[in-house]
């Protein structure tokens, strides 16, 4: 029995058998008819001397032999004119004895379901043909355990892992302690998210466990049934029979890739959507599983080689997870082949046929080498009209719908309280945040047992407020379940208790230590929030190049083609606020049309981005700063007098429209503020007497909130609103607006009275606020926003610049590449989803950053007019950033990259603003314009009305629309510099970008059901820096 070593290649005339024995050859080649012989070589030389053949016998079960890989395959194994192939018949394998299967020099068997291999092994020790797979090596391919040994043996990179053997005798190996999210297998510790594979390579069912973080459950995959080839599951236990081994589970981005390897030197590779994703199998019109191959690093052709030697398996197939910038096998099946591939099946049966040549002929010596040639790779038209590439795609986005944020205080001095704080080392810091359900459970616990002592007792010495205990039990009991995304608990160590200021606290009485407990809930992304976020991702597909229309209907057309086809370096991150988090996964699934749960989506897409502060802040650590910011406000709100010219220029330096709009409608604050007091009481009022009626005592509002909760809600906020000296905390009125916007939105089945009066006043008060806690003049706005942004803006420039950088991405191999026109194309996008501080500052930093200066520039200051005049950056906000490059251009020319900035203030409100801004945002000015002899079209006008029909970026408001962009021509975003093309320049180019009405493609429906909830998007504007 021999394994080959090399192997070159020839083609020629083939002899093609199935089911034959040596001595019936001759037989069956005499009784073969005209049309059985279309494949030999017509050419072939009727004087050359008969050769004896070598036979290549398949040894295999029916299913495989006769497949259409391997029938491809075996008809061009026989055009080497030496080589004639027997398919051994599946009734001989099965039934006969291995001495009446037929005789062969070189022997293609594999294992699959029903396969004798034992029988296999012993005809190859009887005949001992030329093995292209090893026999024995399939025996440990049949367990991951053996599989695991090899390849760490071979130093081979694979997951971290450990197996639990439940044999009983092995006692030492199968200890398991099982926690909320996490398990620890024989000693090693494997937080969730983890794998577990049954160790039998034959059993598909592997399941992947989901941390409570991110919603829980697991994802269990299966052998591919139909369309599905995993389901998700509530369940969070491991199982409890059989033996398993536990893995990390490797974040790859939602993409699996399978290497098939012929021989040591070959290696074709094939990248697939990841069955954990969401099960669902896409598949080609004729029912395969959609594969796109793609090319291998270095490293991983070293790995492929590794594999193909250690498991002495020719043909060989096995699946690399690319992850954190590396590649790790995570399971070797034995003999594989590609499916629908002409090229490789070219390839492989070159490479089999010399290698069989090179053992059983080798005085032949037929050369053979693998082709090395590349393909034109095709320039495209891109969304500027030129012969430009879309490179990089960056977008900021805020989460989209949520519950209203609350927050209670309270100080503690009870010594169970101490003893939580002590038992999760608080005292290291001082400090301590709960999130997990273990531990709310135990904060549960106290309160539950503090409450029923306060109730068994009178003169009880437990300091804690009855109200505030039953508050933090209320709010813990909430869903019956416990999840880090709704609920957390936060800590802090007084060590001279707190000093009483709120109205809600009793005089100062004590200086013993004590623990603040801070209790946060609420603000969880709502089924209205996903809508959005989905919808939003599924619009965002058209400000790539081909969105309009079916993306399937063209190859290469649309971000769909150019994802699916791995040509789309694609990641997305996300703070670790759970809204932030599933805001990220819901859009996500609308991008790139994905289905079923979240939770599998956001454990594998979404990257939590929160150990370097790149999307969250400490909002405990504001900046010097904006203390001075937050008390200049309080001061200047506090006055009850008419505004004054002095008050404008205070508190609107900028000179902003929307600030100067909200202003003078408010006229006197303390006067507003009493009039939102008086509108919070009467809400309050209101729901106490519906709490009354018993027909409405039990009605569910929207998201699962009872009319108590919306009580309790409302009831604090007017608590703490007013304070015990009459003057007002104007830290709350964002508070108040979030509840009203809330409730007008979602609960205005209700119909409580003033509601819209307390919409209207509370959001021109937070029109002042919210963006004046982020700086007043431009210097503190920089100033905090550098703060907020600046690993932020430094990751952005490192993503532009990056663009020709990438090696580790998956990159589509244009030789195997049939039906898309340009494998060549490679699109970086960024995502980054975060909360509304960051979108302010980053915000902030374009505006007063020095960018573009607004006295020169008149498209850039009318830009800026748009922002000035946008009130509220309203939930799914997005800033976009799209970097283009001519290929034709020199590298240092100023006229290689073209940059566009894209900007939307997200959600439409619940009561349209009448000095919001309207239409599709703002077109490039002409020189005509400039002139006055035309519509003035930067202006605040509703530019749909002025639009031919034809126009193909007319404006649908149901979703936010790419508007037609500014076009500034500027140096490379690639270089650091600010200086500015001449408006001259400007004027005479501007007619030539005909083409960025592909910048809004028309949408492909109207979503009225959207539309009806209230999720209307607003206009964008776009800019263009650079030619």
């Amino acid at each position: 029995m021999t394994t080959p070593t090399s192997f070159e290649g020839d083609h020629s005339a083939p002899t093609f058998f199935v089911g034959c024995e040596e001595d019936e050859i001759d037989d069956l080649e005499s009784n073969m008819k005209a049309e059985d012989l279309d494949l030999y070589d017509d050419e072939k030389d009727s004087d050359s001397p008969p050769e004896r053949q070598i036979l290549v016998g398949i040894c295999a079960m029916a299913k495989k032999s006769k497949s259409k890989p391997m029938t491809q395959i075996l008809e061009r194994l026989c055009k080497f004119e030496y080589i004639s192939v027997v398919i051994f018949n599946e009734d001989v394998i099965l039934n006969e004895p291995v001495e009446n299967w037929p005789v062969c020099d070189c022997l293609i068997s594999f294992h699959s379901k029903g396969f004798p291999l034992d029988k296999a092994v012993a005809y190859a020790k009887l005949r001992n043909p030329v093995l292209i797979n090893d026999l024995n090596m399939q025996y440990y391919i049949q367990d991951r355990r053996e599989v695991y040994r090899i390849l760490q043996q071979e130093g081979i990179d694979l997951p971290r892992y450990a197996v639990l053997n439940r044999d009983p005798d092995r006692p030492d190996e199968c200890s398991l302690v099982e926690g909320d999210d996490h398990v620890e297998v024989n000693g090693e510790i494997f937080q969730k998210p983890f794998v577990e594979k049954p160790v039998s390579a034959e059993d598909h069912n592997v399941y992947i466990y989901y941390p409570v973080s991110a919603g829980g459950g697991s994802q269990r995959l299966f052998r591919k049934i139909g369309s599905r080839s995993s389901v998700y599951s509530p369940e969070s236990t491991v199982r409890k029979t059989g033996s398993y081994i536990y893995e990390e589970f490797m974040p790859t981005d939602g993409t699996d890739v399978k290497v098939y390897t012929v021989g040591p030197d070959y290696a074709h590779a094939e990248a697939r959507k990841s069955p954990a994703l969401d099960g669902k199998v896409e598949r080609d019109s004729e029912g395969k599983e959609i594969r796109y191959p793609v090319m291998l690093t270095a490293m991983e052709k070293l790995v492929a080689r590794k594999v193909c030697i250690a498991f002495k398996q020719t043909v060989c197939g096995f699946d690399l997870l690319r992850a954190n910038g590396h590649s790790y096998v995570c399971d070797v099946n034995g003999f594989s082949f590609v499916k629908n591939s002409m090229k490789y099946y070219d390839d492989c049966a070159k490479i089999l046929g010399n290698i069989i040549m090179r053992e059983l002929a080798p005085q032949l010596q037929i050369p053979w080498s693998i082709p090395t040639e590349a393909e034109d790779i095709p320039i495209v038209p891109t969304t500027s009209g030129t012969m430009m590439e879309l490179r990089c795609v960056i977008a900021i986005i805020r989460h989209g719908d949520r519950t209203p944020k609350q927050k209670m205080k309270m100080e503690v001095m009870h010594p169970k309280f101490f003893d939580l704080f002590e038992k999760y080392e608080g005292y290291k810091t001082g400090k301590l945040k709960l999130k997990k359900p273990k531990q709310l459970q135990e904060v549960l616990d106290i309160t539950r047992e503090l409450l029923a002592e306060l109730g068994q007792r009178n003169d009880c010495e437990i300091e804690e407020k009855k109200s505030k205990l039953e508050q933090l039990k209320t709010v813990l009991e909430m869903y019956g379940h416990f999840s880090g995304i709704n609920r957390k608990v936060q800590m802090t160590y007084l060590p001279h208790g707190q000093p009483k200021t709120s109205s809600e606290e009793e005089d100062s009485r004590r200086n013993d230590p004590s623990l603040l407990l801070v209790l946060k809930w609420g603000g969880e992304l709502t089924p209205a929030g996903r809508v959005q976020a989905e919808e939003l991702g599924r619009a965002f597909r058209c400000m790539y190049p081909g969105g309009q229309g079916d993306y399937a209907g063209f190859p290469g057309c649309g971000l769909l083609r150019l994802h699916s086809t791995y040509r789309h370096d694609l990641k997305i991150y996300a703070s670790d606020e759970g809204r932030v988090q599933m805001t990220a996964a819901a859009f996500a699934k609308g991008l790139l049309a994905l289905e079923g749960e979240l939770t599998p989506i956001l454990v594998q897409m979404v990257k939590s981005a929160n150990m370097n502060g790149l999307l969250d802040s400490n909002s405990n650590s504001l900046s010097s700063c904006q203390h001075r910011v937050k008390a200049r406000l309080h001061e200047i709100m506090q006055k009850d007098q008419v505004f004054t010219e002095e008050d404008y220029t205070k508190l609107a330096p900028t000179g902003s429209a929307s600030l100067i709009n909200s202003i003078k409608l408010i006229q006197n604050p303390v006067n507003t503020c009493d009039r939102v007091y008086s509108l919070v009481q009467s809400l309050t009022f209101q729901i106490k007497k519906r709490l009354e009626d018993p027909k409405s005592a039990d009605l569910q509002l929207y998201h699962s909130e009872t009319l108590e909760l919306m009580l309790q809600r409302w009831s604090k906020l007017e608590r703490d609103f007013r304070m015990k000296s009459g003057r007002y905390d104007i830290s709350k009125i964002p508070d108040i607006y979030d509840c009203i916007k809330y409730d007008v939105q979602h609960n205005s089945t209700l119909k409580l009275e003033d509601t819209l009066e307390l919409f209207k006043l509370s959001k021109a008060l937070a029109d002042i606020i919210i963006p004046q806690e982020y700086g007043i003049n431009k210097e503190e706005k920089l100033d905090i926003a550098y703060a907020y942004c600046l690993p932020l803006i430094k990751k952005m420039q490192l993503d532009l610049q990056r663009t020709h950088e990438d090696e580790s991405v998956n990159k589509l191999h244009p030789l195997y590449s049939r039906g898309v026109m340009s494998p060549g194309r490679h699109v970086r996008t960024r995502l980054y989803f975060t909360s509304e501080s960051h979108v302010h500052s980053l915000l902030s930093l374009f505006r007063y950053g020095g960018l573009l200066g607004e006295l020169k520039d008149q498209q850039w200051k009318r830009a800026m007019d748009y922002l000035g005049a946008v009130s509220e950056l309203n939930y799914m906000t997005q800033i976009v950033i799209m970097l283009y490059e001519d290929n034709n251009k020199d590298p240092s020319s100023e006229e290689r990259f073209h940059v566009e900035l894209h900007f939307s203030p997200g959600a439409k409100g619940c009561d349209e603003d009448e000095n919001a801004p309207t239409g599709s945002g703002f077109r490039p000015a002409s020189a005509e314009n400039e002139g006055g002899s035309k519509t003035d079209q930067g202006s605040m006008e509703d530019l749909s009305e002025n639009r031919g029909s034809d126009d193909a970026d007319g404006f649908l408001p149901a979703l936010p629309q790419p508007a037609e962009p500014f076009q500034i021509h500027k140096k490379s975003a690639l270089t650091k510099t600010r200086k500015m093309g001449s408006m001259e320049v400007l004027s005479e180019n501007s007619s030539k970008y005909s083409g960025y009405r592909l910048l809004a493609p028309p949408y492909s429906r109207q979503l009225s059901d959207v539309k009806q909830s209230g999720l209307d998007f607003s206009p964008q504007i776009v800019v263009h820096l650079g030619k």
